[in-house]
């Protein structure tokens, strides 16, 4: 049996998480689910978003495209279809 969260649809957003979702769609030219799942608190989606950024475009070791890979495997192991 599987559960539904609940999310703020990119139609009905307003205030904050509409500013959110605008920079998402212009990013890349939608509001993924990764974001709506977080949609009910713009702070947490702020600090997901800086943290990912962090990963993935912060100086480090790795190449973007290391990064890239690493994510995919990772998104491989959790079976995650994105």
């Amino acid at each position: 049996m599987g559960f539904w969260i609940k999310t703020v649809d990119p139609r009905e957003a307003t205030g904050p998480i509409k500013k959110i979702y605008d920079a998402a769609v212009s990013r890349s030219g939608k509001v993924f689910n990764i974001i709506r799942s977080m949609s009910l608190s713009h702070e947490q989606v702020r600090a997901s978003m800086m943290m990912y950024q962090s990963c993935m475009f912060q100086d480090s070791g790795l190449s973007r495209g290391e990064r890239e890979m690493i994510a995919v495997v990772v998104s491989q192991a959790n079976e995650c279809h994105y």
